[in-house]
């Protein structure tokens, strides 16, 4: 059985082909070897939950990308891949505020009983999967931190 994000992007890349969207074909179809070579490289299909890592993990070198050129002045690459980020976010669930990080943040740290920085590691393995794709995992650490702090 093929996953609701797999299936989506298949048929999404099929309607790009059609309107001849091709920044949209590149983009889909690099998400869609990124998720072909996770699979080889497991064996197995994957769980949603491991498709959304990789389309984080896709979006998260996007951004460095855009940071390097705009570091290096290459306004022209910085467009590209702000534009193949904006259609790789479409397939990541809704974002969660800050103030939801921290509220999913404070029930795992009284679920688990953590009362200081030592405990964060329990915390983090508790919360990660809960916000995999929800949130960005710099920003979850971040809020941990802070909370334990």
């Amino acid at each position: 059985m093929e996953s609701a994000i797999k299936e989506k992007l298949n048929n999404d890349l099929k309607q790009a082909i059609k309107e001849r969207d091709k920044p949209k074909c590149l983009t889909i179809r690099l998400l869609l070897a990124a998720i072909q070579n996770a699979e080889i490289a497991k064996r197995a299909p994957l769980s949603e939950n491991d498709l959304l890592g990789i389309i984080t993990k896709e979006v998260r070198q996007h951004k460095e990308s855009i940071d390097a050129f705009k570091h290096g002045g290459r306004q022209d690459l910085v467009e590209k891949e702000e534009a193949e980020l904006a259609i790789i976010q479409k397939y990541l669930p809704e974002q969660i505020s800050r103030n939801g990080i921290i509220a999913a943040a404070r029930q795992v740290i009284d679920e688990v009983g953590a009362s200081g920085p030592q405990d964060k590691g329990r915390v983090m393995s508790q919360l990660m999967p809960k916000l995999k794709g929800k949130a960005d995992g710099r920003e979850i650490n971040a809020v941990v931190t802070e909370l334990l702090g």
